[in-house]
């Protein structure tokens, strides 16, 4: 099922347009308290681990450059 997903556009667009709303609504709720710029290092990382997630499902990581 995985290489079906990643072969289109259209879920991965999808999934694009979820984490922004998703770092839009963070960035309004979870950290009215928080330094503005502490606030944008603890979406980054949130980001960061989500497309490590996503680099390891699909299997990217592990593939071979072009040039040797």
């Amino acid at each position: 099922m995985l290489s079906t997903f990643s072969t289109g556009w259209l879920p991965w667009a999808l999934l694009s347009a979820a984490f922004a709303a998703l770092t839009a609504i963070f960035a309004k709720v979870g950290v009215a308290n928080i330094n503005a710029d502490f606030a944008t290092l603890i979406r980054t990382v949130v980001i960061l681990c989500i497309l490590l997630v996503l680099v390891s499902a699909t299997g990217e990581a592990v593939k071979k450059p072009l040039a040797d």
